[in-house]
């Protein structure tokens, strides 16, 4: 007679885990049509980066406050075709990453900006950065191949992200290892892991050219934790899912509750008409 196995079966374990991680995820689908919209908001971005990066070289602060000039018309121009939700969204990143722009950076001194400043450029960039990775991620390629992004995206990172504490680089970058991790929390139980995952291709581009040409400058020592970070740290994009992750919880609250305000000031507005026209 055999004995019982002192095993347990884990495949059901493993099969509820990933229904778990991957509940958020779209549903793979071969009829999601590609939208060109999408592909050139995203392209537009990623050019817009570049040569943001290039006048940066060179910089002056009346040479941010130009790009910045230029950066609101665009955004502006790229919000035209989005719907209430995604301009409120937007406009929530903007305001919740320029708090964090100036609490991380002029407060806390965890990175430095060329001129000792917030970049004019800075805010509208947020918006466009967060609008491309909300484009990409309903665009027909994510929403297609889902797992497979995942997998690059959490390879590449998580790779970036050892090499960081491995000991080979001159620079460590544990606080680096420890967003990444983060990221992997936040893809596994957040609401929009697509965004997230769209997020790491545009920031990473974003992190990596501004530092290469000098626009800011990460230190080597995180001022809170006081880890080692590179320059960028390999999980910065991390931040950017944390003002994703706001911009999506707040926008439909924040609709609802202008709609009640807009509601409550009409009606505010009838009774003081009628009032006026009974005396």
């Amino acid at each position: 007679m055999d004995a019982p196995s002192s095993t347990p079966n884990s495949g059901p374990c493993f099969s509820t885990i990933g229904r778990i991680a991957l509940r958020h995820f779209p549903k793979i689908s071969p009829h999601d049509t590609h939208r060109t919209r999408d592909y050139l908001i995203a392209a537009f971005t990623f050019f817009s980066v570049a040569i943001s990066s290039l006048f940066e070289i060179s910089a002056s602060v009346e040479r941010q406050q130009l790009l910045g000039g230029f950066a609101w018309m665009f955004l502006g121009a790229m919000l035209l075709g989005e719907n209430r939700e995604t301009k409120a969204q937007v406009i929530i990143a903007v305001l919740f990453a320029t708090v964090g722009e100036h609490f991380a950076s002029i407060y806390m001194g965890g990175y430095t900006y060329r001129f000792e400043n917030v970049p004019a450029y800075v805010p509208p960039g947020h918006g466009m950065v967060y609008l491309t990775a909300v484009a990409l991620a309903r665009s027909g390629l994510f929403v297609r191949h889902p797992r497979k992004i995942a997998i690059f995206v959490v390879g590449v990172w998580g790779t970036w992200s050892l090499w960081g504490v491995s000991g080979y680089p001159d620079r460590g970058d544990w606080v680096g290892a420890l967003l990444f991790s983060i990221f992997l929390v936040w893809l596994m139980i957040g609401r929009s892991p697509m965004v997230y995952l769209a997020a790491f291709f545009i920031t990473t581009w974003l992190e990596l050219i501004g530092t290469a040409v000098g626009a800011w400058r990460w230190a080597a020592i995180d001022p809170l934790l006081g880890w080692p970070q590179g320059n960028p740290p390999s999980g910065v994009g991390a931040w950017y899912c944390l003002v994703d992750a706001v911009a999506i919880g707040g926008a439909r609250p924040t609709l609802h509750g202008m709609k009640r305000f807009f509601d409550w000031c009409l009606h505010r507005s009838g009774r003081i008409l009628k009032r006026r026209s009974g005396s």
